[in-house]
């Protein structure tokens, strides 16, 4: 019998990479190994991505995400009430929490572990350090906050601790913040013209070793809101602050009365040359140069003793460095019962006592100031011998004797005030002075002449580091005197009738003065330039900011 046909059945591949024997052959084996070793190497490949993959995805997750990053735009939604530290008390908080409020002031990162932030209030600074903690601060925390822009206003929680050393750069040195978390209240628009640090510096030495950038007035006054920020104008505008709440304490205290005077006037105060003219509705009005006819009148008004902080303004172009068109006058007037020098001798013992309570109240702002502007402290008598005055006379023959021709001394040039105090500095050992009896012609027409000779007057003016900050005399109250001098001076009475008048309605004797606010802060800090005294000064050249 037959055998049945065998089904198809598909041969087997050939294999050319073998030899007659059926072993592979070398080319065929050192293809595989190369096959295999790049199976290898892509199998690492993936492995190590995949192990980066996850190393990132680890990463990405922040757990201190919560402790750092912009807070929302503070429309007063909340108000948890958590008291809130000054820079100023921390040395009284070791190893205390502490929840503050600061800018930065600078930054510094070390690697990407750790940054120190010099944080500052005010006058006051304090070092805070920040360091990737397990749990507490991220490598990304420490990032964002060492990216933080100078200026930026913070909150900051942490603890106080004591420092190994002081710490150089901070006002606060014997601690420093640890800081927990960082949150961003306020941050910066534009970039800014200077940075608070160069401008807190002191003028540099023209052999100092490093330099640093030199901030020069005029940028800072055209930058006035970053200049007003430093250490040392804090500092200066706290103190010019006191010596308002020191003039009001005094005079409070010697039965004084404050008023408020109109700054628009329908005429000129003492003369049509200096007074700044503005419209008024159908007419012409005048900014006022002092309080002095209100001041008058309200003695006339038997107020008996008025004194007045506010604003002055004087039409001078005079582009020096104690004049400004606008500053602010402390001014006061009393009734006196004898003698023009009860007045006189009220004016110096106010500012006595401004000059002792800057020195006894604010030391610490005191020594912040010349730390940038290095001067001895202002000196004047304290002893019974009592403050030097000196009549205009005798001022006189101390320059002449010092070479000054005589024939120019009808008036004080500024020059020859400055030479005048520096002789007296060194004769007299004081930086305060009186000068009084000053020539009638040098005197409004509202000053009452000397009884004896005419061409003097009852007048007085006050001197600091030998330059004028307040000019006074006894008035004249009698109307038809009153008259007589205007008339002298050219001023017509008629313009004035108001004034006048409360002259004919019967006024006591009186006297008074007027100080510059601005012209003590500068001299008593020797700032050298009454802009720096002035918080947006305005002068012949500038109106802003």
């Amino acid at each position: 019998m037959a055998s049945a046909e065998q089904p198809n059945q598909t041969p087997p591949p050939e294999q050319p990479n073998q030899n007659d024997e059926g072993a592979p052959t070398k080319s065929a084996l050192k293809k595989a190994a190369k096959a295999a070793e790049k199976a290898a190497k892509a199998a690492e490949k993936a492995a190590k991505q995949q192990e980066l993959a996850q190393q990132k995805a680890d990463a990405e997750v922040d757990y201190a995400k919560e402790f750092y990053g912009a807070l929302p735009l503070n429309q007063s939604q909340s108000r948890p009430r958590r008291a809130r530290d000054q820079i100023a008390s921390l040395s009284n908080r070791v190893g205390q929490p502490v929840l503050i409020r600061a800018r930065v002031q600078t930054s510094r990162a070390q690697g990407n572990k750790m940054v120190f932030l010099n944080l500052r209030q005010r006058t006051d600074s304090i070092q805070g350090l920040l360091v990737v903690t397990p749990e507490k601060v991220s490598k990304q925390m420490v990032k964002w906050a060492a990216g933080l822009a100078d200026e930026s206003i913070v909150l900051i929680e942490g603890v106080a601790e004591k420092t190994s050393e002081p710490i150089k750069s901070a006002s606060v040195s014997d601690v420093e913040i640890h800081i927990s978390k960082i949150h961003l209240i306020a941050g910066l628009d534009s970039r800014l013209p200077f940075t608070v640090e160069d401008a807190n510096r002191p003028e540099q030495d023209a052999n100092a070793e490093v330099q640093y950038n030199r901030v020069l007035l005029e940028t800072r006054l055209n930058n006035r809101v970053i200049d007003l920020r430093t250490q040392t104008n804090q500092a200066v505008f706290r103190l010019q602050g006191a010596i308002g709440d020191l003039f009001r304490e005094y005079l409070s205290a010697n039965g004084f009365m404050e008023i408020h005077s109109p700054k628009l006037q329908g005429a000129a105060t003492e003369s049509g040359a200096s007074v700044f003219k503005v419209s008024y509705f159908k007419g012409n009005a005048f900014l006022a140069q002092s309080p002095q006819l209100a001041k008058q009148m309200a003695i006339a008004a038997d107020f008996e003793r008025v004194y007045e902080i506010g604003p002055v303004f004087r039409a001078e172009d005079s582009n020096t460095h104690r004049h400004m068109t606008e500053f602010i006058g402390l001014d006061l007037e009393m009734a006196i019962e004898e003698h023009y020098h009860e007045v006189m001798e009220m004016l110096d013992g106010m500012l006595k006592h401004i000059f002792s309570g800057l020195r006894d109240k604010y030391r610490k702002e005191i020594d912040v100031v010349q730390k940038q502007f290095p001067a001895d402290d202002f000196k004047w008598r304290e002893g019974p011998e009592g403050t030097l005055v000196l009549s205009f006379k005798e001022a006189v023959e101390i320059l002449v004797e010092d070479g000054v021709p005589r024939e120019d001394l009808d008036d004080f040039s500024t020059e020859n005030e400055k030479r005048l105090g520096r002789l007296i500095k060194a004769k007299y050992d004081t930086d305060y002075y009186i000068i009084d009896k000053f020539p009638m012609a040098l005197r409004p027409f509202y000053t009452m002449p000397d009884p004896e000779d005419p061409t003097l007057s009852n007048s007085y003016d006050f001197f600091m580091r030998g330059e004028e900050i307040l000019s006074g005399a006894q008035r004249i109250h009698d109307p038809k005197v009153l008259s007589e001098k205007m008339l002298s001076k050219g001023v017509d009475p008629e313009s004035m009738k108001p004034y006048v008048d409360a002259f004919r309605m019967g006024c006591p004797p009186h006297g008074g003065g007027g100080i510059g606010l601005e012209r003590v802060l500068m001299l008593f800090l020797k700032l050298n330039n009454i802009r720096r005294a002035s918080l947006f000064p305005r002068d012949p050249k500038r109106l802003e900011p």
